[in-house]
């Protein structure tokens, strides 16, 4: 009796020109996944060095910088070793694996862009109350937040899928995703689809929760020249991260519900690698540039190296 394992195998999308071009889009990816670590690890160094940067709102950014390098793990060395060998396969399990570790990422990031949002809430309109109601405590629990959510969402989704029995083995896409199994299989996928848009209301609910806190601070700051440059200097990165990746997050969404055999090979490439590349090149320049207390010490930082 052969007591072996088997494991189903994808084909994954083969990008145009690979062959021919595969040095190229390896060298690109490369720098990419290079640049992220880089921006990534140095803001969360920079962050837990600096004793004056212990604070709530930079704890949780060292959250969002983790989180980057989280999800770009989760697709960069698998398509760099796909570019290298020129082989677009992959066997299930880490097919379900490259899908979780992506999409959970994806919920971590919204989750976290709330936490903040909230901790920006307090700071601002109830300054002396902040420090008792973010301390260390309150501060682990949002963390917690941050992470089981989007790890339970995301691995009920794929238990889901993982019920179902397979007639197709070729994932249109670059990369391994939930809903991408999903259109695989022969069988209904009534539970799964409506799994899928519960999960969807549930975080665009967070983003209009987000939108709103963010619209009423900004009311709040009219009266006062200091909460205006408050809400200036630490709101306006949040709500430019917020912004980013919700469009990243709308053309991932639309690809994979609507996605077409008609759409451009290009377009739909950008379509499915714009919420890998943009947010976590975007979060760690746009709060170190912004954040005075980061810049500051960013600044510092290599000076001391030069």
């Amino acid at each position: 009796m052969d007591n072996s394992t088997y494991f189903v195998t994808y084909t994954l999308r083969q990008p145009e020109g690979s062959y021919s071009h595969r040095h190229i889009y390896f060298t690109c990816f490369s720098f990419f996944y290079i640049l992220i670590l880089f921006l990534n690890i140095w803001l969360f160094v920079v962050i837990f060095l600096e004793r004056a940067l212990h604070e709530p709102m930079y704890i949780f950014l060292c959250n969002l910088c983790l989180n980057g390098i989280f999800g770009a793990t989760g697709f960069y060395p698998k398509f760099l070793h796909d570019l290298i060998l020129d082989s677009y396969v992959i066997p299930s399990y880490l097919c379900a694996l490259q899908s979780f570790v992506i999409y959970s990422s994806v919920k971590c990031e919204y989750c976290t862009l709330a936490v903040m949002a909230y901790d920006r809430h307090v700071a601002i309109c109830r300054p002396l109350d902040y420090h008792t109601k973010l301390n260390r405590f309150t501060c682990l629990l949002l963390l917690v937040f941050c992470w089981f959510v989007p790890f339970i969402t995301t691995l009920i989704a794929l238990l889901l899928s993982n019920t179902l029995a397979l007639c197709r083995y070729h994932i249109d896409k670059l990369y391994c995703d939930n809903w991408s199994m999903v259109k695989l299989s022969c069988e209904s996928t009534v539970a799964n689809n409506i799994y899928g848009l519960l999960s969807i209301s549930f975080y665009f609910c967070i983003f209009a929760i987000i939108m709103v806190s963010y619209i009423k601070l900004a009311i709040a700051c009219k009266a006062s020249l200091e909460c205006r440059r408050k809400f200036w200097q630490t709101c306006v990165p949040h709500i430019f991260s917020l912004v980013n990746f919700s469009v990243a997050m709308l053309f991932d969404t639309l690809y994979n519900r609507y996605g077409s055999s008609n759409i451009p090979d290009s377009l739909r490439n950008f379509l499915a690698l714009e919420i890998i590349i943009v947010p976590p090149i975007f979060n760690p320049l746009i709060y170190g540039l912004k954040l005075k207390e980061v810049r500051k010490r960013v600044w510092k930082q290599r000076l001391n190296i030069c």
